[in-house]
């Protein structure tokens, strides 16, 4: 073999040798490629398994926690500029919906809350304990100082006594023509159970530190004393009732009227002798401010809590108890 020969067969072997490790590193790098793929597809496909195993866990759990927030009165948002809505519906005692324990909070959440531009006090009450509505009222007076805010008074069937007294307290009082308005006063209505338990030869033996201590116990007789202890009771809280009435409304009270004497009024009755500024309700209100929807900060009461009420207030009602100064006005 001559040299030009053996030199073409040293560079075709060379030639050779360069495009097998050419094709030999394009595999490499093809082979790298798909693992990369492969890997992320994997890790693709695992992020899928576990958003789906997480939807599935996670999601009937969120529906719970939300339907329990729901049925125990807790509301998500508002979420825009609204109309602030707390309702007092119902007798206002300790203990019930329109007690202060619950509508005190709902009041600090709707007048601190930056999306209420107004608050609405919902009225529909025949009215309660006087003590319940002066920490209400005194929140009222207390929130409208810390968070400038206007405050309408709304009421429905029934603004009286405690009720009113508490309306009392907003920049302006709505209410419907239809609604019954008023009932500035107090009583004590105690039962007289002392002759029925006589018929049975039963009696009670009452040991008190003073003659009147006991002046309401339904199972001693009444004593002249009692009674005028009881008459003056009763006339002193009314007197203190219609004087906040004055300091609160003011020059819009007509001067003949006797606002005293337990009554109630018509919704266009209250607004002629100034219990009421205007006549209308929550629906006028919204047509007003039609830019603002009005939200609800309750109080609102949980399934739970309604049963166990409406039991509670069956036995109650069963059971004689002493009664005390009451804001009520004695309409159901």
């Amino acid at each position: 073999m001559d040299e030009k020969s053996e030199a073409k067969n040293v560079a075709d072997t060379q030639a050779l040798l360069v495009q097998m490790c050419t094709d030999l590193h394009a595999q490499q790098i093809a082979l790298r490629e798909e693992q990369r793929i492969s890997a992320r597809e994997r890790k693709s496909e695992r992020r899928w398994n576990l958003a789906i195993k997480a939807v599935l866990i996670f999601a009937p759990v969120a529906a719970g926690a939300v339907f329990i927030a729901n049925a125990s009165g807790f509301s998500f948002g508002p979420f825009g500029d609204v109309v602030g809505v707390v309702h007092i519906k119902g007798e206002i005692a300790q203990g019930t919906l329109a007690g202060a324990e619950k509508v005190v909070p709902a009041l600090e959440d709707a007048f601190s809350n930056p999306h209420v531009k107004q608050v609405v006090l919902a009225i529909d009450s025949p009215g309660g304990a006087p003590a319940e509505a002066e920490r209400i009222t005194n929140a009222i007076s207390l929130l409208k100082k810390k968070y400038p805010k206007p405050v309408t008074a709304i009421i429905g069937n029934l603004g009286a006594s405690a009720a009113y007294m508490t309306a009392m307290y907003a920049d302006r009082i709505v209410a419907g023509k239809y609604s019954l308005v008023g009932s500035i006063g107090a009583i004590i209505a105690p039962w007289q159970l002392d002759k029925a338990i006589a018929q049975f030869h039963v009696s009670q033996r009452v040991y008190a530190s003073g003659k009147l201590k006991a002046f309401l116990n339904p199972f001693t007789p009444f004593s002249q004393e009692s009674d005028a202890k009881a008459q003056q009771l009763v006339s002193h809280v009314g007197t203190m009732f219609v004087q906040e009435l004055a300091g609160q409304r003011g020059r819009r009270l007509k001067r003949e009227v006797d606002y005293g004497t337990g009554e109630v009024w018509s919704g266009e009755e209250a607004v002629a002798i100034g219990l009421v500024d205007e006549i209308g309700s929550l629906e006028t209100l919204a047509r007003d401010f039609a830019y603002l929807k009005p939200y609800s900060f309750g109080p609102n009461e949980s399934s739970a809590m309604r049963f166990a009420s409406t039991v509670g207030q069956s036995m109650a009602k069963a059971l004689v108890s002493i009664s005390v100064v009451n804001f009520g006005s004695g309409l159901r």
